[in-house]
């Protein structure tokens, strides 16, 4: 199976599988689920294309235990994560910035995880770069350890086992065959949708902030050069 190269070749989804096997999606899925340099890793097209290979038979592994292991990478990435937030606390927050680590994807993990609390560990793995942030938030902001466990296996049971499945399920679909390349960009493209929305919204809130402060700027204005005229008159 030959599919599109998305980027890099070594972070091409087939690429990745064909040359390092079951064991190198494991590691990838372990990385991107909570360690800091695992943000700009392929997850889904990852996952589905592994899903894809089961059903192929290139994997050499039945698809239950392909599944399995997914699910226990994900939430072992996600158990590292929050033990590193535990651990690094708010100085996460005043770590400068450098080619690997950028301070806005800490800031919008810890937003997603106060506007959705529990649940985001659920709904922040299917959104790229904040789902490998979102645990480690978790631990810093100390969430209570067994609530952080149990949406910590749901996610990664929906989300590891689930995309792997989606692949398989499609990979005996000959549409899905003849059409890899387009599907895997698709599947990009819809997975960055969050964030791209994400960045329209912060960037509207941002200018309506900016229109707000200049409008209360020229009300107080005007009202300075109103009390200058009564004083005047007097």
């Amino acid at each position: 199976m030959n599919t599109l190269a998305l980027g890099p070749q070594w972070l091409n989804s087939d690429y990745l599988i064909t040359t390092f096997g079951l064991i190198g999606v494991l590691l990838i899925v372990f990385a991107e689920s909570g360690l800091l340099i695992g943000f700009f890793l392929p997850g889904d097209s990852l996952l589905f294309t592994t899903g894809l290979m089961v059903t192929a038979g290139k994997l050499g592994k039945p698809l239950w235990l392909v599944c399995g292991l997914v699910v226990l990478a994900a939430v072992l990435g996600d158990q590292a994560g929050y033990l590193f937030g535990r651990k690094v606390g708010p100085s996460l927050f005043k770590r400068p910035d450098s080619r690997l680590f950028k301070q806005e994807n800490v800031e919008k993990a810890h937003a997603f995880f106060e506007k959705h609390g529990p649940k985001s560990l659920i709904l922040a793995r299917f959104v790229p770069i904040v789902r490998t942030f979102t645990p480690i938030i978790a631990g810093v902001s100390l969430m209570n350890y067994r609530s952080f466990l149990t949406f910590n296996v749901i996610g990664g049971t929906l989300w590891g086992g689930g995309v792997t499945l989606l692949g398989a399920a499609l990979g005996n679909v000959e549409f899905v065959h003849k059409n890899i390349e387009a599907i895997l960009v698709g599947i990009v493209l819809v997975s960055v949708i969050p964030v791209v929305i994400e960045f329209l919204r912060a960037r509207g809130k941002s200018k309506r902030r900016a229109a707000a402060g200049a409008g209360a700027a020229d009300s107080v204005a005007v009202a300075g050069r109103g009390q200058r005229g009564r004083h005047a008159k007097r």
